[in-house]
């Protein structure tokens, strides 16, 4: 397993490092300049010498070789825009309260994920599948911001019961985190019912219950174990997109995460920030499918880590 798991970090350096070359000569490409907005107020020698400061006037490769040689050192640079700020200041100021808010979406979205997907597998009732694939379907059609919005208007104005603004008290957590999960929710919930499903008309459950083990504790020892596994599969992305914030609800109500920090770094053309996000979020992903690999590896026997 050891050598498995340094053989997928050498494949996820080099997917890095291709992610990093892309975005960098990407973003190069696109017109505009960090120095708009309110810097284009600047005399023409304080923009030329602020220029030359971060090596803009040098060829994209240039650049490039530049800013690698910085990171291999542990150097992501300075804002473009936000005088004077490192970008990873930045990035640990708004970590926070997006790790928070994505664990709780990502606690909500298991839990209630695997519960509807056992019930619609379980149950015969016509009532019940409808329900569960009423509610799978709203999930995925359905955009994040339309759910914020429906919260915030019966929660947070009409009733009256929870905050729709910070994360301030666990109670805060409640209508931000339901908003991110619904869309995994359906996901899941179809996961683990078609899995479900499945493992029910196996042989080996059939076997188990012929020699009187109770339906009970054969769906949970023998058949959930089994089709937990691409549940597993689909989480380690969505953990990663999770901590990695969503700048539409994270800005509907009004957290100060990494995912508004992200796209306001787009609209400004903050090289700097771009960068240090991008490989924030590759590496994340990189990391968290490693670590599904493996504890599916753990759960079923039949994977072979190769």
């Amino acid at each position: 397993m050891l050598k498995y798991v340094i053989k997928r970090l050498l494949y996820g350096a080099i997917t890095l490092f291709a992610l990093m070359a892309i975005t960098f000569f990407l973003m190069h490409s696109i017109p505009g300049s960090p120095f708009a907005g309110e810097m284009s107020k600047l005399p023409a020698n304080v923009k030329e010498l602020m220029i030359q400061h971060y090596q803009l006037d040098q060829p994209t490769y240039v650049q490039f070789i530049s800013y690698l040689k910085n990171v291999l050192q542990g150097d992501f640079g300075t804002s473009l825009v936000r005088k004077g700020q490192n970008v990873m200041d930045i990035i640990n100021r708004g970590l926070p309260y997006t790790a928070k808010l994505g664990a709780c979406a990502f606690c909500v979205a298991m839990v209630l994920g695997v519960l509807l997907g056992a019930v619609s597998a379980f149950s015969k009732k016509k009532w019940v599948q409808g329900l569960t694939a009423f509610i799978a379907t709203i999930g995925v059609s359905v955009p994040s911001f339309l759910f914020a919005l429906f919260l915030m208007y019966v929660l947070g104005v009409w009733l009256k019961i929870l905050p729709i603004i910070g994360l301030n008290s666990p109670q805060s957590f409640v209508m931000p985190s339901i908003a991110l999960a619904m869309s995994p929710i359906a996901m899941i919930s179809r996961l683990t019912k078609s899995s479900l499903s499945e493992e029910l008309r196996q042989d080996y459950m059939i076997l188990a219950l012929s020699k009187g083990t109770g339906y009970t504790k054969a769906i949970f020892r023998h058949a959930l174990k089994n089709a937990i596994i691409p549940v597993i599969t689909y989480a380690g992305p969505l953990l990663a997109t999770l901590l990695t914030g969503s700048f539409v609800v994270e800005s509907m109500f009004s957290i100060p995460g990494i995912g508004a920090e992200f796209v306001g770094s787009v609209s400004n053309r903050d090289y700097t920030l771009i960068m240090a996000l991008t490989i924030f979020y590759g590496g994340m992903v990189i990391v968290a499918n490693i670590i599904t690999d493996v504890i599916s590896a753990m759960i079923d026997p039949r994977i072979r880590l190769k």
